[in-house]
């Protein structure tokens, strides 16, 4: 079940990196949560390293409010599992 939610959550990442408004330094951060959940390791491990790349980003004054919405979505997405 756990895998299931990380595969949605990697897609929701996905339609964030390709949206082309949103600032270079917010897709690196993101591409990194994205890795860590890929990693072939503990669940909880990967899910902290990815929480700690996005929660770096999610107060970015130069993102948009929309994306700033699907950011703290995927953190807390990433926080319920």
């Amino acid at each position: 079940m756990t895998d299931e939610k990380i595969r949605g959550i990697i897609e929701s990442m996905q339609e964030v990196l390709e949206d082309p408004v949103v600032p270079k330094n917010v897709k690196t951060k993101v591409e990194n949560a994205m890795k860590a959940l890929k990693d072939k390791i503990d669940p909880k491990l990967k899910i902290n390293k990815a929480l700690d790349e996005l929660e770096d980003i999610s107060d970015d004054i130069n993102m948009e409010p929309f994306t700033r919405s699907q950011i703290w979505n995927l953190v807390s997405a990433l926080e319920s599992l």
